[in-house]
């Protein structure tokens, strides 16, 4: 395909500069994306082991119900009855408490509750780690430490330039897309080669590319075009809903298993993990049930909900609902679905997770080849020592993206000890200082210097991820090695790797590229050469 060469190259700087201002951002929310692809495993690993009796069966459970209530009237307010249980969900019945006076952005108190062999019951203080949390938050507000009604526009306007980048890269392919394409040239010239990568990854993940870059300008102006939706395309009707006739006074709800019964008749595909039960101010109850069906795409991150008659188990509302929501609500759960990657089961799931980790690798080649080709328009405009923008720029590729990982390493690694003393707010001051440190080292050091002394440290936060199973091992805790942990392992085993490979392009690559150590080094002694010359002149 023939594109004038004036509109190739003026895409390209586009390209370049809209990449360059987002890529770091844009590296933090693919490489946490990835992650939380695995949140559930993740809170599973690092959960608290309970101390609580066995979860009671369905058919005991109005009995915990009856006890709970008894016992703890303020959760009639609203209590869950946990199908499927383990270490993150370690009892039948939970119900959460916020207090008075906590700011209404802390978390709410979460209590458990089982039934010991002699009947009693038994309350914990428990729940899942926030950790997963956190990390999906990271995600979602593209690293930014702000509250989240301030990240959100901002990862928007992000999402924005992450689509142009996409157009524009696009355009500057497609004149060699077919002679490049498929060509890695791997030698001398690492210009080349990252250059050739990073064509293969964006071209190979364009669509995921779109889709994510869609989405995520969808998910940054939700309120805003839900608003616009209300305004412009106000539809009538119920919407999904029917009306709840009011129960008589002496009437009680269906029993648990009597619910996952009706359930099961009107959805049979559908996989239930949770009860609901919600009081309303004016004491009329609501029953939210939430689960998944393998065959459709799910409006939240691992599970879809509906609303159910708790008298009759007939469902009144299902604009969430799989396979139940009309054209509408459809279209809208397709957005969920295709940026969570909840649909096609474990092999989607990787496929995003994978993809996840590639972008965020196409992110950081982008940042490599932005700053070889300023280093060498530099060059030929007579720069001897590289320029001041282009040193901060390569300390911030390497110190932003290896604090990034080393961070979330650390604060995972401290779930496991910390258990329920670990908030999230304690998980995100980890995380920002690892951060903070990683990205001030680089600063100081230089790119080159930096990324050598960094990696092998990214690569020991990893390994703190297994260390703490061992750990809790030897503290007698039920814990295992898990798919978290041999991740993790292998992880840190690429990042040995490429400090071997840094270390060695460091000390033998080219002299003036920006991650030639020997550079940084000749750049410190032209320097003490230059305040000799000028303490010479003031002497004389």
């Amino acid at each position: 395909m023939k594109i004038r060469t004036d509109i190739v190259k003026m895409y390209k700087e586009i390209h370049g500069w809209v990449g360059i201002i987002s890529g770091l951002a844009l590296f933090i929310a693919f490489y946490a994306g990835a992650i939380t692809m695995f949140e559930e495993p993740l809170q599973r690993w690092a959960s608290p082991q309970s101390g609580l009796a066995a979860p009671v069966s369905l058919e005991r459970t109005p009995e915990l119900v009856a006890a709970v209530l008894a016992e703890h009237p303020e959760a009639a307010k609203g209590y869950e009855i946990h199908l499927a249980t383990g270490p993150e969900q370690p009892a039948r019945v939970s119900w959460s408490v916020r207090n008075p006076g906590a700011d209404e952005h802390a978390a709410p108190q979460t209590f458990y509750a089982a039934l010991a062999p002699d009947g009693s019951l038994q309350v914990e203080e428990q729940g899942p780690s926030s950790v997963a949390q956190f990390v999906d938050v990271l995600h979602q507000q593209v690293g930014l430490p702000f509250a989240h009604e301030i990240s959100m526009p901002i990862m928007g306007g992000i999402a924005l330039l992450y689509a142009v980048a996409i157009v524009s890269g696009l355009i500057v392919l497609l004149p060699s897309l077919v002679k490049d394409f498929f060509a890695m040239r791997i030698g001398k010239n690492a210009k080349r080669m990252w250059l050739d990568l990073h064509n293969v990854l964006g071209v190979l993940s364009l669509p995921f590319h779109l889709v994510m870059a869609l989405t995520a300008v969808v998910f940054a102006f939700h309120d805003q075009f839900y608003d616009a939706q209300g305004a412009t395309f106000a539809r009538g009707g119920s919407g999904g809903m029917t009306e709840v006739s009011a129960p008589p006074p002496d009437r009680e709800p269906l029993a648990p298993a009597a619910i996952v019964q009706r359930v099961r008749e009107q959805a049979p595909d559908f996989g239930l993990r949770s009860l609901n039960y919600l009081q309303r101010p004016d004491g009329a109850r609501i029953l939210r049930v939430t689960g998944s069906d393998p065959r459709y795409g799910l409006r939240g991150p691992t599970y879809a909900l509906a609303e159910l008659d708790p008298y009759t188990g007939r469902f009144t509302e299902t604009d969430y609902m799989p396979g139940m929501q009309d054209g509408w609500g459809a279209t809208i759960t397709s957005f969920f679905a295709l940026h969570f990657g909840n649909f096609g089961g474990a092999g989607i799931r990787w496929t995003y997770f994978l993809l996840g980790l590639a972008g965020a690798f196409l992110f950081y080649t982008g940042n490599l080849l932005w700053i070889e080709s300023r280093r060498r328009r530099e060059r030929k405009a007579g720069a001897v020592m590289q320029t001041r923008s282009t040193r901060i720029l390569g300390a911030l590729t390497v110190g932003v993206p290896l604090g990034c990982i080393a961070g979330i390493s650390v604060t995972v690694a401290a779930a496991k000890p910390l258990g329920l003393n670990a908030s999230e707010g304690i998980h995100s001051a980890i995380y920002y200082a690892v951060f903070l440190a990683f990205t001030g080292w680089a600063l100081l050091r230089g790119a080159a210097r930096a990324g050598i002394e960094l990696l092998p440290l990214a690569a020991a936060a990893m390994l703190l991820v297994p260390a703490a199973t061992l750990v809790s091992l030897g503290q007698g805790q039920s814990a295992s090695v898990t798919m978290v942990d041999l991740t993790a392992l292998l992880a840190a085993g690429v990042l040995w790797l490429a400090w071997r490979n840094t270390r060695r392009r460091g000390r033998k690559g080219e002299r003036d590229s920006v991650w030639s150590a020997r550079t940084e080094r000749s750049r410190v002694a032209t320097r003490s050469i230059c305040d000799d010359f000028r303490s010479a002149d003031r002497k004389r």
